[in-house]
């Protein structure tokens, strides 16, 4: 029904719009999403809601990083120990080439920000 190959989006959006379909872009920094077995963690995704007859339907559209369950893993030493180890070392990674400072910084940068990596680069720069 949409092949969409080729079609202009503005003649795309008009026809979803003729025919009861909103789509919105969302501007989210972050996405997690919760299972059993861990979080999929998506940094910086793009996220689009549409609307059609009363539903709304969310797309996510990025390369999430798993994060492994916190209850599933071992005997951690502290709570400390535990907010360093809840960031991932890729966000870390795209917030130190991102700020241009070195992997430390950037890890303190997170920390600082509860793991907001928008907010870690923007205190960095």
């Amino acid at each position: 029904m949409f092949g969409g190959g080729g079609m202009n989006p503005r003649k795309m959006k008009q026809m979803m719009k003729q025919m009861g379909i909103d789509v919105d872009e969302i501007d989210a920094e972050r996405v997690v999403i919760e299972t059993g077995d861990g979080d999929l963690v998506f940094s910086a995704p793009q996220v689009t809601r549409m609307d059609a007859q009363g539903q709304q339907t969310y797309q996510i559209v990025g390369e999430p990083d798993e994060v492994a369950d916190a209850g599933a893993g071992g005997d951690d030493a502290g709570d400390a120990d535990a907010d360093v180890d809840a960031i991932p070392d890729s966000d870390i990674a795209i917030v130190a080439e991102r700020a241009g400072v070195p992997e430390s910084e950037a890890r303190a940068a997170l920390e600082a920000t509860d793991g907001d990596l928008a907010a870690a680069i923007a205190n960095l720069e």
